[in-house]
């Protein structure tokens, strides 16, 4: 991995212990006093190079101030506990998990780039959600296997879901949990897509054949994955479908390892302009500049994530070795803003049981 947050980014989710304590009457202004500041909040896997950055500044006239609030969960609660006295003009990270949330609690103003992309168009949330929230960049959150590790071991590698509950597969699955991680949450979301009424007894199956829980995806990936940190005994484990590329050892030509492409959930990510804004143009005209080629162009080796542009080209690597699912699990966010807490109440008492 070249650093601590590189699949982060679909980052997301989780929160689900958002920290909520304190924050009710507590927001700070935006700071934007001067209309040529953005204050931009986003979740913490903010990562667009410093000179994407500057040439926008230089070219619009606005200095961007980004603000990390947490994960795509606390950026979205964070916003919905201080609408009162926003706590940025802009906001950039929450994703199809949270984004009926905020819209539902009428924390954004609507507006739609004239520059929207027409590949972006089936990523808009439904409803007036559509005007509230723009598209920005999406990503598969999948289950990675450690081809080399399946090659020794003589052994073939699982596929799909069912794949993971079967006695070859037995000790071998680490995934980071649902009440802690955004990518696990994307994995209970995949199950629950996939199983329907049946994903409890989908995930007793999977504990009941050894599936290890960790806290975070870098426990997961760094510690327990074989080909991840180096000294881990479980060859799969759940990551993006951006993963292998980066497993590509010095010198070769192609990844060790694998993402299954039948067990992703998509995410998707979006930027919108905060109700209330000290600066609503600056706002704006931050949502266009995500738009833009340049930024478009920088989100997967940045943010390891594809742009909503189909236009943008991809880095040679991913083209080839990061393919997302062609039939992806897909809830609708409405569904999942009414049912996740539930759901994740459901989750934790099967594991901890």
């Amino acid at each position: 991995m070249r650093s601590s947050r590189p699949f982060h980014v679909l980052a997301g989710l989780l929160a689900l212990g958002v920290a909520t304590t304190g924050l009710a009457g507590c927001g700070s202004s935006s700071g934007s006093t001067d209309s040529h500041t953005i204050v931009v909040a986003t979740h913490d896997s903010w990562a667009m190079p410093k000179q994407v950055i500057a040439d926008f500044e230089k070219q619009s006239g606005y200095t961007v101030k980004i603000e990390e609030q947490g994960d795509a969960g606390e950026l979205t609660n964070k916003l919905v506990l201080t609408k009162d006295s926003p706590i940025a003009d802009a906001v950039y990270g929450i994703d199809n998990t949270f984004a009926s949330r905020a819209v539902d609690a009428g924390v954004l103003d609507p507006y739609t780039p004239k520059s929207l992309p027409a590949s972006a168009k089936r990523y808009l949330l439904p409803g007036s959600g559509a005007h509230d929230l723009t598209p920005v960049d999406y990503g598969d959150v999948c289950v990675n296997v450690d081809d080399v590790w399946f090659r020794q071991h003589h052994l073939a590698e699982p596929r799909t879901l069912d794949d993971l509950t079967k006695p070859a597969y037995k000790n071998l699955f680490v995934t980071p949990a649902a009440t802690t991680s955004s990518p696990g949450l994307a994995f209970l979301a995949a199950t629950i897509a996939a199983k329907g009424d049946h994903w409890q007894s989908y995930w007793k199956a999977l504990l009941a054949n050894g599936t290890k829980i960790d806290s975070g995806w870098d426990q997961a990936w760094n510690a327990d994955y074989t080909a991840g940190g180096g000294k881990g005994t479980r060859p799969i484990v759940l990551s993006y479908s951006s993963s292998p590329p980066d497993t590509i050892p010095k010198g070769a030509t192609r990844p060790t390892t694998s993402a299954l492409l039948d067990t992703c959930f998509r995410q998707v990510e979006y930027a919108g302009v905060v109700r209330g804004a000290d600066n609503p143009r600056g706002a704006r005209a931050f949502v266009d500049f995500m738009l833009s080629r340049p930024a478009q162009r920088s989100m997967p080796e940045s943010m390891y994530v594809y742009p909503v542009d189909k236009s943008v080209p991809l880095p040679a690597q991913w083209a080839k070795w990061a393919t997302v699912s062609p039939k992806p699990w897909v809830i609708s966010p409405s569904e999942i803003t009414q049912k996740r807490a539930q759901w994740l109440r459901e989750w934790r008492d099967l594991v901890s049981g």
